[in-house]
């Protein structure tokens, strides 16, 4: 008789940019036998919730341009999550792309790569949308190909999943050789998680994908604050119904709304929420963002994409919540240009807008029930690192799916 196959031992991982823990997260979800040996950030806020989460991983808070190769050999690592800054890179950051000081880091990572003793079966990498067309990225490409592995990059967003959130993000994935992935790779950009057996997808079909966003809501998150504005000239032309909205943005906005594939925003809401005082919007600021503000209410099947200002800042940085569920939008916002302040103060009340709170925002990301923030971290804080965050359902997909 044949022994048996003995269990392989678990992948040993290492997270670089390790945030508030997202990829450890996604890890876990991806039920891979893995586990990760090292954790790297410089984020002394993010570390405290990242070991208020794992106290039992090793948390490293160096600057990863810091550490030498010998430093990298040590860690004996199978595979690489990471998650480079992506301010870079953003259409409102400052595009200095690698003279950005801020890319240090991941250029010592493509330096130090091909110099370690043991070369990383697996690498994910996550960055915001125009990571793609940027000299660093040309540079990874350039790295992967000469150190033999094959690679495949996607731009997603949760909507793929059916979760009511736009986050549209570049990722990419790769593999050493000779192993190959349990799919067909393509030199373009996938905006759609492949099938395993999609080897008879043509290259045309491929790039037709890539020429349009596909009708999830991926299109409305190609500037980074992924705002309702609307961009076709046609749109433009039309007349305003109310707020800043045509008939194009309420058509477009329903069609998502009855899009049954997706999630109702009233599943990721906290069930009970004690005291939402804290939540609900500052009369100042219903006053003087009222017409650009991204509501939605519990049954809507669609959110925008919430950063790192959200709760700071209102223009911009995510959708806000109709709490009143028997009040018609339109209804307030009837005549709105030609009432006084007061009146409009009172209008708008009736709407009973407040912003997510922390937990629903991380409930939207995938985090899981057991995750939390330590009680002397603030809200502002927390909306911040949040907004720095992933989807940790995607990165669990893509972890698997890199592999099987």
């Amino acid at each position: 008789m044949m022994e048996p196959e003995a269990p392989r031992p678990p992948l040993r991982v290492l997270e670089l940019y390790s945030g508030i823990g997202g990829m450890h997260f996604a890890l876990k979800e991806s039920c891979i036998a893995a586990e990760v040996v090292a954790a790297i950030d410089i984020n002394t806020v993010a570390n405290e919730v990242y070991k208020h989460n794992f106290p039992n991983t090793y948390l490293c808070p160096k600057t990863i341009e810091g550490m030498t190769v010998d430093e990298f050999n040590r860690l004996d690592f199978d595979m690489i999550l990471m998650s480079p800054p992506c301010q870079p890179f953003t259409r409102i950051g400052s595009q200095k792309d690698v003279l950005d000081p801020r890319t240090k880091s991941f250029l010592h990572i493509l330096d130090i790569l091909p110099r370690l003793s043991k070369t990383p079966k697996y690498i994910l990498l996550e960055n915001v949308k125009g990571f793609e067309t940027s000299v660093a990225r040309d540079n990874l490409i350039k790295t992967l190909e000469s150190c033999r592995y094959t690679y495949q990059a996607f731009l997603l967003s949760p909507t793929t999943l059916g979760i009511p959130n736009s986050r549209l993000r570049y990722f990419l994935i790769a593999k050493f050789r000779p192993d190959t992935f349990c799919f067909q790779t393509f030199n373009q950009i996938l905006e759609h998680f492949p099938d395993h057996d999609s080897t008879d997808l043509k290259l045309t079909e491929v790039s037709s994908l890539n020429q349009t966003l596909s009708t999830d809501g991926n299109k409305k998150e190609q500037n980074n604050s992924e705002s309702c504005a609307d961009n076709s000239k046609s749109q433009a032309n039309e007349t305003l119904l109310y707020k800043l909205e045509t008939s194009g943005h309420v058509k477009q906005k329903q069609n998502q709304d009855n899009n049954l594939s997706m999630q109702m925003i009233q599943d990721f809401l906290e069930e009970g929420l004690q005291d939402p005082s804290p939540y609900f919007i500052p009369p100042k600021f219903l006053l003087r963002y009222a017409l650009i503000l991204d509501i939605v209410g519990q049954t809507c099947r669609r959110s925008v994409c919430f950063t790192k200002g959200y709760g700071h800042y209102v223009e911009g940085t995510g959708s806000v919540l109709k709490t009143a569920s028997d009040v018609e939008l339109a209804l307030v916002f009837q005549s709105f240009e030609t009432i006084s302040e007061d009146e409009k103060l009172t209008q708008l009340s009736k709407l009973k807008l407040r912003y997510f709170t922390p937990r629903e925002i991380a409930n939207l990301h995938g985090f899981p029930p057991d995750f939390s923030f330590p009680e002397k971290i603030s809200l502002k804080q927390s909306y911040r690192l949040l907004g720095n965050s992933l989807n940790i359902h995607v990165v669990a997909k893509l972890i698997k799916l890199m592999v099987e």
